[in-house]
């Protein structure tokens, strides 16, 4: 069970992406656990802005991501995600993508495209499987001799690369509700906190003991503590509003009824949106309604 406001000690790691992680005091925080994860030692250079990056949680739904460049010249998104999206898989090669192409400047052969690393901390479940950590990356294998294609000499000079793999993009899948809460390596404290969000005083991976202080709730200033609260407020509410969504067609116990109670219920969420002057984007995004249906919503109100 998450901690209430009044038992919470520690801001969550996604709020903490949108205000604190951004300053250069606090970076070393961020490669501590990019640090971890990698299992590699991360110099953060700088963070990079781009149109996904947003300040509001109603900027972006319930969505909070960072992007940054290391010092290898390499760009490392992190994405923090709530609700259950089964097309999340899909959004993060756009994602990737969309990073590629925006560093990519006109004019620039193809091997000065950057490496990116997309690390996606997700609280639902996501495909099947046991682990909660996953990790993918690209590598040739040949259909007739079942080898690995490698880089040539020339190549990996060139490129400043030993692998195939390593030109490509890479992914990290972090699966909260899979882990059973036992940290038994520094990687593990790091997913400790992001699941139950504290910090024990003898967890020793890097960059969490000073997270320990940054997050505290207490040494934040009054404006950002009451900015946390009311992001806390905006996760509650839209987290209610999926519930509506699908709620009513689960207590139908007749498959008709639970596609007509689901449809209910989108109309439902959708008036209260309507109600709470939210536009056509955000309600679309929410109950999967076209505008004509919304519109008509609109003038029955």
């Amino acid at each position: 069970m998450k901690p209430t406001m009044t038992q919470r000690k520690l801001i969550t790691f996604d709020w903490a992406m949108k205000r604190l992680l951004r300053s250069k005091a606090n970076f070393e925080i961020l490669e501590g656990f990019l640090s971890e994860l990698l299992n590699e030692d991360m110099v953060i250079l700088e963070v990079l802005e781009s149109e996904s990056n947003k300040e509001s949680a109603a900027d972006k739904f319930n969505r909070v991501d960072l992007k940054v460049k290391n010092k290898a010249g390499e760009i490392i998104i992190v994405e923090v995600q709530y609700e259950r999206e089964f097309d999340y898989l899909q959004r993060m090669l756009y994602g990737v993508s969309r990073a590629l192409t925006e560093h990519q400047k006109e004019g620039e052969p193809y091997s000065d495209l950057v490496k990116v690393i997309s690390v996606n901390i997700l609280y639902f479940d996501l495909g099947h499987g046991s682990d909660y950590i996953y990790r993918g990356t690209t590598t040739f294998t040949g259909i007739h001799h079942n080898d690995t294609l490698q880089l040539s000499g020339k190549q990996q000079k060139l490129y400043g690369k030993e692998q195939i793999h390593h030109l490509f993009p890479e992914y990290y899948l972090i699966r909260i509700n899979n882990f059973n809460d036992i940290a038994a390596t520094p990687l593990d404290e790091w997913i400790y906190f992001l699941k139950n969000e504290e910090i024990k005083d003898d967890f020793k991976a890097k960059g969490l003991q000073k997270a320990k202080k940054a997050f505290s709730i207490l040494r934040l200033p009054e404006k950002d503590r009451l900015a946390f609260v009311r992001y806390q407020d905006d996760l509650r509410y839209q987290a209610s509003l999926i519930e509506s969504n699908y709620g009513l067609g689960l207590l139908e116990g007749r498959e008709e009824g639970r596609a007509e109670g689901k449809e209910e219920g989108k109309e439902e969420v959708a008036l209260e949106m309507i109600g709470d002057g939210e536009s056509n984007d955000k309600i679309r995004k929410y109950t999967g309604l076209t505008d004509a249906m919304i519109d008509e919503l609109r003038n029955e109100r």
